[in-house]
């Protein structure tokens, strides 16, 4: 029914019994204990089954199961559910070999092996007829989870697979990560069917990650009853993670992070998932072979906005606009914390999901991972502990909090490369929160949480004809300078790359100077084309009032006041996002100046912190505080550089990006 280049060898093995006591009396042949990633050196797996993940597992996961703990409880009742016919969304027959495993129970795993047969033999009418099976739909984005099922019902139901299943569920697996990796020559039985191989070399896609996972579960489960098994381990192990994901994160995603944004950037949590599948299995340690990993979660606990219900809306979000706290980001904390255990940042992550508005998983579909990552045993540390200014430099972003209380401001500044097709056009972009968005991503509010361009986000727009000009995919904008002082962050971003040359644009530069807890000073240098204009902009999610130069923006029991210093003169106005048909809700604050070489300057100022902000020179302002003092800032004009005096004492603010502490 399949084709491949090379035959599928399928041997029937020792049967392993599901509710064996001990793994010794499944003939498991490993130990699992950590040893380093070679290259050209594939570990040793458990020659009998089940074989993934369950030798150093088992016995904890039948603990808690005879403990009755409440993830445990829900993991049983779901699967029970599912047993007795209920259709659960999402829910992976995996679930139900697992606990066949865990508790002996046959059944589980005769329903598991009936879904996976299905998906063959469905697989296998299409092939028969000339059309791709449903595995191959969307680029195979669904492989891993399809694909994954077969692997992992085979290993943990194979004294129940059937010979000839064991056979034919090989052919179909071979011949879809086979075409995953070969994507002119994809074919399904005798019908050519290529496709377009989208990011099958791009480990920073979340479509990586499920080609992964069908590849090692597959390569795993049927390790030597599969002539293809060595091939599949060897593509995963030594051409993706040691070849290709490994260099690209440790070159790309310093500080951690995605660059598809917070809503397909979740998707890493499969990634972090299969490092621990293969550790269980191998004992072979590939999370901590790239820091990128460990990093990945302070990363996260600084894009949690200080309310805990929502991350940073960056890029794509087409499940949740609203980019709201979900169990996909329980799990993406769940999963790293359980790769390190005994760091201080899981013990500080344990606090943050356990006080999140998703102290538990909320979906069915889900509740098998706190059942398999409970943390109960992860003490937690306050997330006080924690630096309040961080940059993922491999993501471009700056995350800047006054404290990790709910009550804290929380700034974001995005400055860094534009490389993925669910990223925005938002480089320069500025976003506040304080107990709810007083400047915020407009894609919020949009109907597809697809809205990429530059008029969804706060930021200087040039306009040429009535026509944005594009910030272009494959461009880095540049973070200048990098300051963490004494109750202030301070930031210079260069923004001209991001337009890649276009002759419209001739500097765009963006300085921030964030005066912990409620005070943002931004500056802008832009120059452009004298057909061009240029737009000064805001998002915010409510109406803002105007008077003057002055417009007010009150939400969640804050106000943000937004005066402009300079340019003295021009309009400041407000536009309705309703006016676009993707758009539900909210507003933007424009001000629009003709092309030229511009200087922009803004102070931003929460609940009444400012009394007044008057001009200093052209490009500086003095702050009369409402707690009493002055403060003056001034930008250099033309290039980086600022300073900041209070107190009567002046700190030169310059080029050059500090290392924070974390």
């Amino acid at each position: 029914m399949f084709f491949l280049p090379a035959a599928c060898a399928v041997d029937g093995g020792t049967p392993g019994d599901p509710g064996a006591d001990d793994d010794a009396a499944n003939g498991t042949s490993i130990e699992v204990r950590e040893v380093a990633p070679r290259a050209g050196v594939l570990p040793a797996t458990p020659t009998q089954h089940p074989r993934i993940y369950l030798t150093p597992n088992r016995a904890r996961l039948r603990a808690t199961l005879s403990a009755g703990t409440p993830a445990a409880n829900r993991f049983r009742s779901t699967v029970d559910q599912w047993l007795g016919g209920a259709d659960i969304w999402g829910f992976a027959s995996w679930n139900g070999a697992l606990l066949s495993q865990l508790t002996g129970n046959p059944a589980y795993c005769k329903k598991s092996i009936a879904e996976v047969e299905a998906q063959v033999a469905a697989a296998e009418a299409a092939s028969a007829a000339g059309r791709r099976p449903e595995v191959a739909s969307d680029s195979y984005l669904g492989v891993g989870e399809m694909i994954g099922d077969v692997g992992l019902v085979y290993d943990w139901c194979f004294s129940q697979v059937t010979a000839s299943q064991r056979a034919r569920w090989i052919a179909y697996a071979n011949q879809a990560v086979w075409n995953v990796w070969h994507p002119t020559q994809a074919r399904w039985g005798n019908t050519a069917q290529p496709w377009s191989g989208w990011s099958v070399n791009n480990p920073s896609n979340n479509y990586y990650y499920s080609f992964l996972r069908a590849t090692m579960l597959l390569g795993l489960a049927t390790r030597g009853e599969n002539a293809q098994a060595e091939q599949w381990l060897t593509t995963f192990h030594d051409e993706k993670i040691l070849g290709q994901l490994v260099p690209t994160f440790d070159a790309d995603l310093v500080g951690g992070g995605s660059r598809e944004g917070t809503g397909y950037g979740v998707a890493m949590r499969r990634l972090y998932e299969l490092y621990q599948l293969w550790k269980s299995t191998t004992g072979e340690d590939l999370a901590t072979r790239t820091v990128h990993t460990r990093a990945s979660m302070l990363a996260f606990m600084h894009q949690t906005l200080p309310t805990l219900d929502r991350v940073a809306p960056t890029g794509d979000h087409a499940r949740d606009a609203t980019a709201a706290f979900f169990d996909y980001h329980r799990d993406y904390l769940q999963e790293l914390m359980a790769i390190f255990p005994s760091d201080h940042l899981a013990k500080r992550a344990k606090s943050l999901i356990g006080a999140s508005s998703v102290p538990a998983m909320t979906s069915s579909f889900m509740y098998a991972y706190d059942f398999l990552d409970d943390p109960t045993e992860i003490p937690a540390l306050p997330l006080d502990g924690l630096a309040t200014t961080y940059h993922a430099k491999g993501i471009g972003e700056l995350y800047a909090r006054s404290g990790w209380d709910a009550g804290a401001t929380w700034v974001n500044l995005i400055a860094g490369p534009y490389t993925e097709s669910h990223a925005h056009q938002d480089q320069g972009s500025l976003m506040i929160y304080k107990g709810g968005w007083l400047a915020y991503d407009a894609n919020v509010k949009s109907k597809s949480g697809l809205s990429q361009a530059t008029t969804s986000h706060s930021l200087v727009r040039i306009n040429r004809g009535s026509a944005p000009v594009r910030q272009v995919v494959s461009t880095e904008s540049k973070l200048a300078a990098l300051k963490k002082g004494a109750g202030y962050v301070y930031a210079s971003a260069d923004l001209t790359p991001a337009y890649n040359g276009d002759s419209a644009v001739q500097k765009v530069h963006r300085e921030m100077l964030y005066l912990e807890p409620n005070i943002v000073v931004v500056f802008d240098r832009v120059q452009t084309a004298s057909d061009t204009t240029q737009t000064w902009q805001l998002a915010t999610p409510v109406a803002p009032s105007i008077s003057g130069s002055t417009a007010t923006i009150s939400n969640a029991g804050h106000t943000l006041r937004v005066m402009r210093i300079a340019p003295s003169g021009g309009a400041m106005s407000v536009y309705d996002y309703r006016a676009d048909q993707d758009m539900s809700g909210g507003y933007r604050i424009d001000e629009p100046m003709t092309g030229g070489d511009r200087r922009y300057l803004h102070v931003l100022a929460m609940d009444g912190s400012v009394a007044s902000a008057s001009a200093n020179g052209d490009t500086g302002v003095t702050l009369s505080l409402a707690g009493g003092g002055t403060v003056v800032v001034r930008f250099v004009r033309d290039t980086v550089g600022a300073t900041l005096t209070r107190n009567g004492v002046t700190t030169a603010l310059v080029a050059g990006v500090e290392t924070l502490p974390e």
